[in-house]
């Protein structure tokens, strides 16, 4: 009975502050689209929407861990991913980073209109057009000085365990001449779990590695970048589980 208070309670929290971000966020675009073609003043508003609404369910201890590295000029954020709270979790991050994120979020009302205003990438799964068209917009971010972030696995995992790593983020930082960003996400797996509508126990938080150059590689090197990163993420994932967040 408690959980199903919690769980009516999350999701009415969830739609009036989302509903609210999102008013807050199409002023702010409009107000701000002629100057800030990057839309980093709308996505901190959506950002900051996110953090409200984690802020709202009691079950919840969203973080991440101090110190954050200064980014690259150039820079894609590669995490690994457990659940679909992972976007809320790193919205607590204190740097601005494009998502690509699967197109159907984007559909989702109030949250998915605010996070299109905010400018992250849709991508629809097997289209290659739409995979081109992805990360044709990413690069154009890198490009400019914003990061993209890129959950490496393409899906959540659904075990403690990460899933092998595909190429597209890897492919992407050494076109660009990008430094990859290791981020690691932890705990986040109980928030919100598949086929359950209540919320779960939640401690969960993130935490940025050092960011890895890849100046003098080619399309060759990236099974070396790859394994190097997903390395990385491995040792910052120990990092959380020596604290708890596993």
């Amino acid at each position: 009975m408690l959980g199903a208070l919690f769980g009516i309670w999350t999701w009415f929290a969830f739609a009036a502050i989302s509903s609210v971000g999102y008013v807050f966020c199409l002023i702010t675009f409009l107000l701000t689209i002629s100057f800030d073609s990057q839309r980093r003043i709308t996505a901190w508003g959506i950002r900051f929407t996110g953090r409200v609404m984690c802020a709202a369910v009691p079950m919840w201890r969203f973080k991440y861990i101090k110190p954050v590295p200064t980014l690259p000029k150039r820079a894609v954020c590669v995490s690994n991913h457990c659940s679909n709270i992972d976007p809320f979790l790193l919205a607590h991050l204190p740097f601005d980073m494009k998502f690509m994120a699967k197109s159907v979020l984007f559909k989702i009302p109030a949250v998915g209109w605010g996070i299109k205003l905010a400018g992250d990438i849709p991508l629809v799964r097997g289209s290659t057009t739409s995979v081109k068209k992805a990360m044709k917009r990413a690069a154009w971010y890198v490009q400019h000085g914003t990061p993209v972030l890129i959950f490496a696995e393409g899906t959540r995992s659904e075990t403690a365990e990460m899933l092998p790593f595909k190429d597209g983020a890897f492919s992407l930082a050494i076109a660009q001449k990008a430094h990859v960003v290791p981020i690691a996400v932890g705990g986040s797996a109980t928030a919100l779990q598949r086929g359950d509508w209540k919320p779960g126990i939640s401690k969960a938080a993130s935490i940025v590695g050092t960011p890895i150059s890849t100046e003098g590689m080619t399309r060759a090197d990236v099974p070396e970048l790859k394994a190097r990163v997903r390395e990385a993420i491995t040792q910052l994932r120990a990092t959380l589980a020596s604290e708890g967040y596993f």
